[in-house]
């Protein structure tokens, strides 16, 4: 059985497991320890009954009147933990978090348009895609790889202050901005 811990400095010494994957993005220790003082509830993980870390989710509160919202920052599981529904918890204890105590609108994320298994797993949460970020990502390898840039879709989920559902779309795929208007 997999318990939900506030996450802690000392926690980024634990999570090799988790985030040594392709899947994962990676910061710099001041970025994680920066959301960990500043939005110390959206950031927490899961443990093994051995004390593991298993995942994590790393958020934050952000934006003004109806945009206010939280937002993903990073998701990640171990692989040896995926396809269990711990992402689902992770993201669910997000979403219950940021109405309480946030009071939040809705919750959004970014993912890489040609990631059809994180988009549908979203889908699956209640996600739907509000707008398509055009080269939002920037391709490229410190290997020499290419420079080519991607979509982004920002994907959000309306939680219960957004009574009317304004903050989000249907169709949002067509709806194109580019990074600056994020």
């Amino acid at each position: 059985m997999t318990s939900l811990k506030p996450f802690h400095a000392t926690d980024l010494f634990r999570v090799n497991d988790v985030n040594l994957d392709v899947l994962t993005e990676n910061y710099h220790i001041p970025f994680y320890l920066s959301y960990l003082a500043e939005w110390p509830t959206l950031f927490f993980s899961s443990e093994s009954p051995n004390g593991d870390i298993t995942g994590y989710m790393m958020g934050k509160a952000e934006g003004k009147g109806k945009n206010w919202h939280s937002h993903v920052t990073c998701l990640s599981v171990s692989s040896s933990y995926r396809r269990l529904g711990l992402a689902d918890v992770l993201v669910d204890n997000l979403e219950r978090r940021s109405e309480q105590p946030y009071d939040a609108y809705f919750v959004d994320l970014f993912v890489r348009s040609s990631n059809a298994l994180a988009i549908g797993m979203y889908k699956k949460f209640g996600y739907s895609v509000y707008r398509r970020v055009v080269g939002y990502y920037s391709g490229g390898s410190a290997m020499g790889g290419s420079l080519d840039e991607e979509d982004a879709f920002e994907m959000r989920k309306a939680l219960r202050r957004d009574v009317k559902k304004e903050s989000i779309r249907e169709n949002g795929e067509e709806f194109r901005v580019s990074p600056l208007e994020v």
